[in-house]
């Protein structure tokens, strides 16, 4: 049944039976461009390839997915766009093995970038949630239920992100970003593991810090560390570097936000150029 009609199975259109739909069995990628021009486009394929690889999707070849960015983007003619792509290990009746044969689903969208530079300029503010995402955060996979859910609750505080917090009291990451802390001449962010999705904006901020003079601690950072800082502030794909001025409803230093994440942003936008 489809909505609230009886179809008979052979008539079904396989998307119905997207794995991605059964089993969120596939994994996505998400870049942008600034000015008309792509960014850290081999970085975003590298990552993706690495997320097919580790769930075992074939048959996709990334000169063709490569070649498939650049027309849509191309065709789209948006100057400043978010790019998102996923690829699904392909349509079959529910069953959690899988038939090599399989052909992959492929999907993607261009949309333009929205206009956050209110955010960027004056602060977010962000709550924790516990970090409830399986263990292998490192795959970009689909299956982000737990981020929904951790971001909703999130909203429901008046707040723009949720920072996961894991079961030993250490900050992970944002539900939709990297999430880093100035703590004096230090800019610090949790260490890449299985549990940290490697984050290209992350690599770009890290350089960023260090290009300005700080110096870079990847070390997990307690709830309470992280509200003592000087500083806070996200970085994703689509908003770039962020000020934290408010966590866990209470200001960040004066509740303004400071100047690192000011040089920190400046420095970021000369990569994009």
């Amino acid at each position: 049944m489809i909505k609230d009609q009886i179809v008979p199975a052979g008539e079904v259109d396989p998307a119905h039976f997207d794995r991605g739909i059964f089993f969120g069995d596939g994994v996505y990628e998400v870049m942008r461009s600034y000015s008309g021009k792509l960014f850290a486009l081999e970085e975003h394929l590298q990552r993706f390839g690495n997320s097919l690889s580790a769930v075992e999707i074939t048959g996709i070849e990334m000169e063709e997915v490569r070649a498939r960015i650049l027309r849509a983007f191309d065709a789209a003619g948006i100057a400043n766009a978010k790019i998102y792509f996923h690829v699904t290990r392909g349509s079959a009746p529910r069953d959690r093995a899988w038939d090599d044969s399989l052909e992959p689903n492929f999907f993607l969208n261009v949309s333009e970038v929205s206009d956050n530079t209110a955010e960027r300029t004056n602060g977010i503010a962000a709550s924790t949630h516990p970090d409830w995402r399986w263990k292998r955060c490192d795959i970009k996979s689909l299956n982000l239920l737990a981020n929904v859910l951790a971001v909703a609750d999130a909203r429901g505080k008046g707040c723009a992100e949720a920072i996961l917090v894991d079961e030993a009291g250490l900050i992970t990451e944002g539900a939709g970003s990297a999430f880093f802390a100035i703590r004096g001449q230090t800019l610090q962010t949790a260490p890449l593991t299985a549990n940290i999705l490697p984050s290209i904006t992350r690599e770009f901020t890290l350089k960023a810090g260090r290009n300005i003079g700080l110096e870079i601690v990847e070390e997990s950072l307690t709830v309470q560390q992280a509200a003592g800082a000087d500083e806070l502030v996200i970085a994703s794909t689509t908003q770039d570097i962020v000020p934290v001025v408010r966590f866990e409803d209470r200001p960040v230093a004066n509740g303004t936000p400071g100047k690192y994440a000011e040089l920190l942003n400046r420095e970021f936008r000369s990569f994009t150029r």
